[in-house]
């Protein structure tokens, strides 16, 4: 008899395949397996709350599946997430598979490496419930509230809108900053800046600060006349210089959010983004077999925790000392203190082995997974080492007694900026010449500006992150979902970076402030997610946090029935004057997505297409478009490359005359392994692309994968290599056929 381990996702279960022996089956579950129904609302509240999970659809076979093996099992391991929706997944199977306590175990492991699973498997553990009931009642009272609240915005604004307890906060955040925005009053000022040269005839730059050790604000032009008259023709004297020694530390490895705001800000990428390849690395990717063939690459990746193992601090300080010198490492390990809300479950967010350095295993990634991997593996190195020392100097430089500040550091010690800077001011030096008190320094230019003050900036992904965690308003699993939702359902649009707020979520967060006021209040939002949390460590119960959330809620809900009003969505109004009767167009939302229309509908049926960017997409002229390199077979006129809802394709130029198109197809050099044609490589959705016999519909071979022209040496059956990896696989799931190829061969 064998053990089974059930993990969530295929990915990871091929990776702990290789760790466990033949006395171990993984399977993979793909996620949840039950959840509260969507046609209701599944939650009994004059029941306590208690509620009615279901099967998820198209589970079946596969519960069926799990069913079968966990029957053949001595013992079910429940391997899933070390978090507490992972904890709900391993309840949920334990019940969907019904499985008793003495036969299903739990075991979690931070980290996807060969010595991380085993140790996992030799402690086993019963589901903790407290993590279960926690996780339950978050969602139950997001059930609730989605559910309730609903069905009155489908009345007051229109049908579709959905209501979400945190995702409402998100939005508020995003409209209220809209209106601070709006609301700004530009303040004019002024700056003098003298560029100053020494006796050793090196220049530098120093700004006017005030008289007498003031500060002098210049709000108008005529304030930086007073100063320039009052300078003008005088000696700049050096006052005052200090020096200084500066100390910078490193900052702490990453948790979720923080990882989520750098790879934003330095790597440009957006939040799905970050956390896809995260998930990728942590759950393993095949680095070759000198290295340990297929294992995850970083700890797991939503942690709110600043704490390190022992074990990983000490091949930090190997690594470092072996490989930068004793003066890099501190003189003590560095403990970075993690906030009082987090979680601590598990560790931050670390490289599971520090000797595999990205240069060296960069081969074997993807371009973003060796972006990201190296910020993480970076980021965490620098945390351990030794911080940077600075020489400072301040100088105060008069001129008929008015003030000019001028400053410069430079390096002394580089310590962990050797590895990590945080922005571009860590690697540059800004030195002054050798100043001493009473010099006297030429003026080569003295210049004023006109400045005004600037509104505050919209938030980007990485800014709303960092101001939800300072507030305390969700948790590192909820981070990416929040944003996702909020742009999904159009409440809230990108603009470059920035975060917008539409007039629906503009009009929807006006109701919701004035009808639910606690839903959308930042502090009653952050301060049940801590009660939430106190669910985990015993403190509350399920049944006390739901009943004490729900009475309220419940008069809030009565109230808003009565009283809440019919709302119109104000259109959104663009830049474009419709040509035809010179009328500001407006976005409305189509089939294939956004487009401009004339709000003079239907008198005048003006439209125009909209790009990603907003901005219209104008018809290109015949000769401008590409040339595919042949004729149409129809009509005989140039067949060109045209671009389409699911990306490029070949259309005769004499369209709409000739509406002939073909799918961009290129030839593999590869025979078809079901009838010996030949393989081409089809374009499908948003430029992807696809392999299929070039004989099709005749015959229907296709592939995501390319075949290798070769069979299987265990069952004959054709080969594939699979897309963005150096490996070989057979076609037949059930023979389990792999092979490694070297990046020579591909």
């Amino acid at each position: 008899m064998s053990n089974l381990v059930i993990v969530e996702s295929p990915s990871k279960a091929n990776t702990i395949k290789g760790y466990l022996g033949s006395g171990y089956k993984v399977i993979a579950s793909k996620g949840h397996v039950r959840d509260l129904p969507k046609s209701s609302l599944g939650v009994d509240i004059d029941n306590n709350f208690e509620a009615r999970y279901i099967n998820i659809r198209g589970k079946g076979d596969l519960i069926k599946e799990l069913k079968k093996e966990a029957k053949k099992a001595t013992k079910v391991f429940l391997a899933t997430d070390p978090d507490r929706e992972g904890e709900a997944i391993s309840w949920h199977l334990a019940n969907a598979l019904g499985l008793d306590s003495q036969k299903a175990k739990r075991i979690t492991f931070n980290e996807v490496t060969k010595s991380a699973i085993k140790a996992a498997i030799k402690v086993p553990r019963d589901i903790d419930m407290d993590l279960v009931n926690s996780q339950q009642a978050r969602r139950i009272l997001d059930r609730i509230v989605g559910y309730k609240i609903s069905p009155i915005l489908w009345k007051s604004i229109k049908s579709g809108l959905s209501a979400g307890r945190v995702q409402s906060v998100a939005t508020r955040i995003i409209v209220e900053r809209e209106e601070e925005i709006k609301a700004f009053n530009p303040e004019e000022y002024w700056t003098i800046d003298a560029l100053l040269e020494s006796e050793v005839k090196k220049s530098f730059k120093s700004k006017f600060y005030g008289e007498d050790g003031k500060k002098i604000d210049l709000h108008t032009e005529a304030d930086a006349n007073d100063v320039l008259k009052a300078i003008e023709g005088k000696e700049f004297i050096v006052t005052s210089v200090k020096k200084a020694v500066r100390t910078k530390n490193p900052l702490p490895p990453f948790i979720t959010s923080t990882m989520q705001q750098e790879a934003s800000r330095k790597l440009g990428f957006q939040l799905q983004r970050i956390m896809k390849v995260a998930q990728e690395l942590y759950e393993g990717i095949n680095i070759g077999s000198k290295n340990g063939g297929v294992q995850g690459l970083i700890t797991y990746m939503r942690t709110d925790s600043l704490r390190i193992s022992a074990d990983a601090q000490a091949a930090a300080k190997d690594y470092i000392v072996n490989n930068y010198g004793d003066s890099y490492y501190p003189s003590t390990p560095r403990v970075y203190k993690s906030k009082g809300n987090a979680q601590d479950a598990h560790e931050a967010i670390r490289p599971s082995k520090i000797t595999l350095t990205p240069d060296s295993i960069k081969k074997y990634l993807t371009p973003d997974q060796f972006k990201l991997y190296r910020l993480i593996w970076s980021r965490f190195v620098a945390s351990q080492m030794e911080a940077a020392t600075f020489d400072t100097v301040n100088a105060v430089i008069t001129a008929n007694d008015k003030e000019f500040h001028a400053s410069g550091s430079t390096v002394k010690f580089a310590g962990y900026l050797t590895i990590y800077q945080e922005n571009d001011s860590d690697k540059d030096s800004n030195s002054l010449p050798e100043l001493n008190e009473g010099q006297v320094l030429k003026a080569l230019d003295i210049k004023t500006e006109q400045h005004f003050t600037e509104p505050p900036a919209r938030y980007t992904e990485a800014s709303l992150i960092k101001f939800l965690e300072e507030m305390g308003i969700g948790r590192p699993s909820t981070y990416s979902p929040i944003i996702t939702t909020i742009i999904q359902r159009n409440y809230v649009k990108r603009q470059s970076k920035a975060l917008m707020p539409t007039p629906l979520g503009e009009v929807t967060t006006k109701l919701m402030k004035e009808s639910f006021p606690d839903i959308v209040d930042y502090k009653f939002t952050a301060t049940l997610e801590d009660r939430l949390d106190s669910i985990e460590s015993g403190e509350n119960t399920l049944l006390g946090v739901l009943s004490d959330f729900y009475g309220p809620f419940a008069e809030e809900l009565s109230r808003a029935e009565k009283e809440m009003e019919r709302i119109e969505v104000p259109a959104e109004e663009t830049d474009i004057v419709c040509e035809l009767c010179g009328a500001k167009m407006i976005i409305k939302n189509g089939r294939f997505g956004k487009f401009a229309a004339c709000p003079n509908y239907p008198e005048c049926k003006n439209t125009k297409a909209l790009g990603r960017d907003g901005k219209v997409v104008e018809a290109k002229e015949k000769e401008e478009a590409k040339k595919a390199g042949f004729k149409c077979e129809l009509c005989g006129a140039e067949m060109v490359i045209r671009t389409g809802r699911y990306g490029n394709f070949y259309a005769c130029e004499n369209y709409p005359k000739c509406k002939n198109t073909k799918r961009i197809t290129k030839d593999t050099g590869v025979a078809c392994p079901k009838c010996g044609a030949k393989v081409v490589a089809k374009s499908g959705r948003k430029n992807s692309y696809f392999y299929a016999c070039e004989r099709y519909p005749d015959c229907d071979f296709s592939s995501w994968d390319l075949p290798t022209g070769e069979f299987c040496p265990n069952c004959g059956k054709p080969l594939f290599r699979k897309k963005g990896k150096n490996l070989i696989v057979c076609n037949d799931k059930a023979c389990g056929y792999k092979k490694e190829e070297s990046n020579e061969q591909n």
